[in-house]
């Protein structure tokens, strides 16, 4: 008879126990050996290493006794090592990329946040120069009303009419005299 469960899809499966349990590894300190890993493979030490390690190799399977030599010429065991080092090193190094990778996502959220916000407060400002400037044509500036006084006097003078200083000094304005 089948389990009625196994057809809903809105309540999970009971958890099934296992014989043998699997290893856990923390996902991050295996990440971290695999960013360690990758970034010393990329190295001209690595590199230097490895051709030392090939090159002892050929040497001693090319020069050493026949009895001591341990992988004759076609060197067979040698590319199995090697095999075998590039495939822990493929997934290794790609493991350390996609965790760059989420790093970078992260950065670049970050600075999309950043400037979404330097936009807004760049537009802000703006808008508040902008109303500053509306506002400052609308009041009469210091040297607006001098002038405007200024054109004033001009004009009664010009109409013969006569104005009296006052503050400054008592005298009447000129042409009075």
């Amino acid at each position: 008879m089948r389990d009625p469960r196994a057809d809903r899809l809105d309540q999970p499966l009971a958890a099934q126990r296992r014989l043998v349990r699997r290893p856990r590894m923390d996902p991050d300190t295996f990440g971290r050996f695999a960013e360690g890993f990758a970034r010393f493979m990329g190295t001209a030490r690595f590199l230097g290493y490895m051709t030392v390690f090939v090159a002892v190799w050929l040497a001693w399977n090319f020069l050493a006794p026949e009895h001591l030599r341990f992988d004759p010429y076609a060197f067979i065991f040698l590319t199995l090592m090697l095999s075998l080092q590039a495939s822990y090193a493929a997934p290794l190094i790609l493991l350390a990329q996609n965790r760059q990778a989420d790093r970078d996502k992260v950065v670049i959220e970050q600075d999309r946040t950043r400037d979404e916000r330097n936009l807004a407060d760049t537009e802000f400002l703006t808008r508040e120069v902008a109303s500053l400037r509306i506002a400052m044509r609308d009041n009469a500036t210091r040297d607006f009303v001098r002038s405007e006084l200024r054109s004033l006097l001009d004009e009664m003078e010009e109409r013969g009419l006569q104005v009296r200083q006052t503050r400054e000094s008592p005298k009447t304005a000129p042409g009075t005299e």
